[in-house]
């Protein structure tokens, strides 16, 4: 499979996602917030949900589409000593206060499924008396990198409990043989800086938007910026957001749907304005423009017309609840068809009156499980239960990695 994704919407082909397992068990009340998580959540539960969303992927998707676990991926590329002995290596280097250079003997001895058991839910028979926290949030697969055109953009998190996850990817790029054609292409920035998918949005192949945000610093923004610049990447539309908890990163409050078409939280979106800026190469420097407003930006660098539609609808109580339970966290299987939390009533209610067929995930999958799937001239909002996995605060997009897309 080519790895390229040059939008938001194109038709989905490849996608890595974590199907949660046992890590979010062991997620003790009194850590949660450490983290990062608002609530504890039940595994079998969320396992469902996740499978469930899982099978409308799969309904959507083109017969040669291919749907990854990523705990799959990792335990395949720690089949060789080396890239256990880079993980390990990296592990040690990036979490100093976890004093792992003291087991590094025993970690070295680990076959590759154990070592990846012992990293995601710190804690492994073979070492028994060491552990560490879980790590959660490996089910936001979304935030460990995105794939730009045909590069990919490393995360760098900017909260230590994920720097795990962060490594693994790492590693995973590294030695996995999917990412053998595109590697070359990896864009890093440096320890002290930050950067999570979740800010990272492909509008189109000259267009990314990076949200700095709670997660995502200025400097790692702009170390971004440079080498997507240097990739063939046009612009990049910085968008300054609300630093806090409930719009961490940008698609937290803004997601594409369609070619023309966004759900946004208007509060942080519609309402804001002068904090966009369009940066640009010229003459191997950074030029910056201040836009207006983001949708103006888009509209002018992509030379078409945008609609905004209201996660929430209009009222205004209603936009804050379900901006807080995803409904602006859209994810497109193709353009006009996109996928989130059948909580958000008023969202889909909102995207009814812009066109979208509302069907539930049972339905969606009933009609085309078993017969292709032809998203053309359609507009879909398919609604999927999430009662579990939305107490971890992330919708459909961000449990996703999409790896291919085709325009």
């Amino acid at each position: 499979m080519k790895l390229s994704v040059t939008s938001e919407t194109g038709l989905l082909k490849g996608v890595i996602v974590h199907t949660p397992g046992k890590e979010v068990s062991l997620v003790n009340p009194e850590i949660k917030d450490e983290l990062l998580f608002d609530d504890i959540i039940f595994e079998n539960d969320a396992r469902q949900e996740h499978l469930d969303m899982l099978k409308v992927f799969k309904a959507a998707m083109p017969s040669d589409g291919k749907i990854h676990e990523i705990t799959d991926l990792f335990d395949q590329a720690l089949n060789t000593e080396e890239a256990r002995g880079y993980c390990i290596e990296q592990l040690i280097h990036r979490l100093p206060e976890e004093n792992l250079k003291a087991v590094e003997q025993d970690l070295v001895k680990l076959s590759g499924n154990e070592l990846l058991r012992f990293v995601i839910n710190g804690v492994t028979p073979s070492i028994s008396d060491y552990n560490m926290h879980p790590t959660p949030n490996l089910l936001f697969t979304r935030d460990l990198a995105a794939v730009v055109n045909e590069s990919i953009l490393l995360s760098r998190p900017a909260k230590k409990a994920r720097v795990r996850e962060a490594v693994l990817m790492e590693t995973l790029i590294k030695f996995h043989p999917l990412f053998e054609d595109i590697k070359g292409k990896t864009i890093k920035i440096s320890d002290q800086e930050s950067i999570e998918g979740g800010d990272v949005l492909v509008a189109s192949d000259k267009v990314v938007l990076i949200g700095m945000s709670e997660r995502t610093s200025f400097s790692g923004l702009m170390n971004a910026t440079e080498g997507l610049l240097k990739q063939g990447v046009e612009h990049v539309l910085a968008v300054d957001i609300p630093k806090q908890r409930s719009s961490m990163h940008l698609d937290t409050i803004f997601t594409f749907a369609s070619e023309n078409e966004c759900v946004v939280f208007p509060p942080a979106i519609t309402e804001r304005s002068n904090n966009v800026v369009a940066l640009r190469s010229q003459n191997d420097s950074i030029i910056s423009e201040s836009k207006p407003s983001l949708k103006k930006a888009l509209e002018e660098l992509l030379d078409r017309d945008f609609t905004f539609i209201n996660c929430g609808g209009s009222q205004r109580t209603n936009q804050f609840r379900e901006q807080w339970t995803d409904g602006a966290n859209v994810f497109a299987v193709a353009p006009g068809v996109i996928v989130g939390y059948e909580r958000n009533t008023n969202t889909f209610n909102e995207l009814k009156k812009h066109g979208y067929e509302l069907m539930n995930q049972y339905e969606f999958i009933e009609e085309y499980n078993d017969s292709p799937f032809d998203p053309t001239d359609k507009k879909i909002a398919i609604s999927f239960l999430g009662n579990e996995l939305c107490r971890g605060r992330g919708g459909a997009r961000c449990m996703t990695m999409p790896i291919a897309r085709e325009f």
